[in-house]
């Protein structure tokens, strides 16, 4: 079997744009993939087409052997806009496999180590008003989820941090309040915070028991977590902006991290994915695989934990099946909070070409926040 023919799929799916990558082979077996690092897609877009010379005519068996000279082979090491190229394409040749032999892919990643996954959605609440973040809340468990999560609150387009803070503990109190013990709460930071605010956060929410608390510090220079990690009870979760094990090295070794925030999409994909799982475990570390983006992309987070040893949630926006279902028709099974796993080969969803050509890209940016004296800060 070789590679034929690599296409790109820039999707508009009303309010976000999704980038979804299939692999073609001379066996007309295709496998599908996405990519992350959402707002950028033209320049991931451009680092396939200088793949793609490299790609055709390979075994797409080959993941191990593709993966190092796609990430080595420009001599510069690759980073978020390469990885999330390679990742997407990884994917789509996971899924081949998967196809090619007949199986689920988690079935290649050593079978099923659970049943199910256990999900979270994205609730309503980053504003300042408390009671539509509750009602969110009590939609979702409606719905039949076991988690709540929701963010560090803005006023517009202004972030300033000591009144986020406090309103954040305020928000974080009264949800406790209203969903009660049974129901699991994540608290996503987005990088927003410096080290001060932070560690105050983590330390006046800890009698409300969050799940963990997501991304407390910016990304960009891991050490600072050693600080914070000594300070506070909470769980930390980290990593979702990570483009590779290196990356995600200090906080693992040094145990600074309770959940890993894989973000298959930009992380180089399984492959790359399954090393950091591996070495997670040594670590006692969960695995919360960061997933904002499509259905392509929850299916390979639903595969890898499906297989992985220490898992602790995926993260799921919407119930699968509710959006792009013409674009992939096919998608992973969601039921009471949980997703499935797939009998199908692969990946386990079905990619209708046509339908993505139907809705092109639409050129947008993502929000961008500021503090109250002008400065820049992190969305």
């Amino acid at each position: 079997m070789k590679i034929t023919n690599i296409e790109t799929y820039p999707v508009w799916g009303g309010g976000r744009n999704f980038l979804f990558v299939v692999v073609d082979t001379d066996e007309g077996i295709y496998g599908v993939g996405e990519a992350g690092l959402t707002g950028r897609e033209l320049a991931v877009i451009g680092a396939i087409e200088h793949f793609k010379p490299l790609l055709i005519g390979e075994n797409p068996f080959r993941t191990e052997y593709i993966w190092q000279k796609l990430f080595r082979g420009g001599f510069f090491p690759a980073q978020r806009i390469l990885t999330s190229a390679i990742a997407a394409i990884d994917i789509a040749l996971w899924d081949i496999k998967g196809k090619a032999l007949g199986v689920p892919i988690y079935e290649l990643l050593g079978g099923l180590a659970r049943d199910k996954v256990v999900c979270y959605p994205h609730n309503r609440g980053d504003s300042h008003d408390v009671q539509p973040l509750i009602d969110s809340c009590h939609e979702t468990m409606e719905e039949g989820w076991k988690f709540v999560r929701f963010g560090l609150p803005t006023q517009g387009e202004i972030l300033e941090p000591r009144q986020a803070v406090l309103t954040a503990i305020k928000q974080l109190q009264a949800v406790r309040e209203a969903v009660g013990d049974d129901i699991e709460i994540t608290f996503d930071i987005h990088t927003r915070l410096d080290l001060p605010d932070a560690l105050w956060l983590c330390q006046e929410v800890e009698a409300v028991r969050p799940f963990f608390i997501e991304d407390p510090l910016r990304s960009e220079n891991p050490d600072s977590f050693k600080t914070l990690r000594n300070r506070t009870t909470v769980p930390l979760a980290a990593g979702e902006q990570f483009s590779s094990k290196w990356e995600f090295r200090q906080l693992i070794e040094e145990e600074w991290i309770d959940y890993a925030r894989i973000d298959l999409c930009i992380a180089g994909g399984i492959t790359e994915a399954q090393k950091i799982t591996g070495w997670c475990e040594t670590h006692y570390i969960k695995l919360a695989t960061h997933n904002p983006l499509g259905p392509v992309s929850s299916a390979a987070c639903l595969q890898l934990n499906l297989a992985a040893a220490l898992v602790g949630v995926q993260e799921q926006p919407r119930k699968t099946g509710t959006v792009l279902t013409d674009v992939v028709p096919v998608q992973p099974v969601w039921e009471d909070g949980y997703l499935l796993p797939p009998d199908l080969p692969g990946l386990g969803v079905e990619f209708d070409r046509d339908a993505a050509r139907a809705h092109p890209m639409q050129l947008t940016e993502l929000p961008h926040l500021r503090r109250r004296d002008g400065s820049v800060t992190n969305w």
